[in-house]
């Protein structure tokens, strides 16, 4: 798959319109609960908000009393999250670097690194985890959300559904090609056609080796349980037995990992 940087440069404008100050339905609810929830209280820690997209989370931790740098590799990105607070009252420290190159940032000088939904769009992920190992504190959490790399496998998955006469409808998640390391290019519906981004597909135990090799270990795995917010309104749009589907199968998750 052929690379381009600026993807995420030219989508940038229509992804933060989506996320606005609260992250979409599916940021808002099924993955940031859990997410935040794993954070837990940053008040007075300095933390890192990796692939920051818009900053609304950033934003939002920064409110609650957190030092928070923000890094993108897109400096678009960065302009609009810049813009929700142009005067940044918040102080909020943005950083325009490739996640595999962070290079400006001091050794042990955050408690807590955080990447929602952006691991799985970075290149060199094993650069990024040992980096965000380098810059942590010992005892220092390093908290993702990723698509799953089990049932959610871009174009080798999908949903299949089965209406049995005089049954309920059934659905199933099918899925191919897990163990193998691919890229490819994820289009998004915008209003003016479709944009296209790259992601990276790597299989479930590659996380566990790569963050153990750069001295971090798993302390907490979740699987974001859809709220009933999200089946509704998912179900409005996909149909009902798309909605199913998220309460039988996740698509997404979130772990945390220490310092050792």
């Amino acid at each position: 798959m052929a690379i381009r940087l600026n993807d995420w440069e030219d989508l940038s404008d229509w992804y933060d319109g989506r996320q606005g100050e609260t992250g979409d339905l599916w940021h808002r609810e099924l993955i940031d609960p859990v997410l935040l929830r794993i954070i837990g209280d940053c008040r007075g820690k300095d933390i890192l908000d990796l692939g920051c997209g818009n900053g609304y989370l950033a934003r939002k931790l920064a409110r609650g009393g957190a030092r928070v740098t923000a890094v993108d590799s897109s400096q678009r990105m960065i302009a609009n999250a810049q813009k929700h607070d142009p005067n940044n009252t918040l102080k909020i420290k943005y950083l325009h670097s490739d996640a595999g190159e962070l290079h400006g940032i001091d050794e042990a000088s955050f408690d807590l690194v955080f990447a929602n939904m952006s691991l799985m769009d970075i290149e060199d992920t094993e650069s990024a985890i040992g980096h965000v190992s380098r810059i942590l504190r010992r005892e220092g959490r390093f908290v993702a959300s990723i698509s799953h790399p089990c049932f959610d496998i871009g174009s080798n998955s999908g949903w299949v559904f089965e209406k049995p006469a005089f049954e309920s409808g059934k659905v199933y998640r099918k899925v191919r090609a897990y163990r193998k390391l691919f890229s490819e290019r994820v289009p998004w519906r915008v209003d003016n056609g479709t944009k296209y981004t790259p992601a990276f597909h790597r299989p479930l135990n590659w996380y566990a080796r790569t963050l153990r090799s750069k001295g971090l270990a798993i302390t907490a795995l979740e699987e974001p349980q859809p709220t009933r917010e999200f089946i509704e309104r998912e179900g409005e749009k996909e149909g009902d037995l798309d909605s199913v589907g998220f309460l039988e199968v996740p698509l997404h998750l979130v772990f945390e990992a220490a310092k050792l």
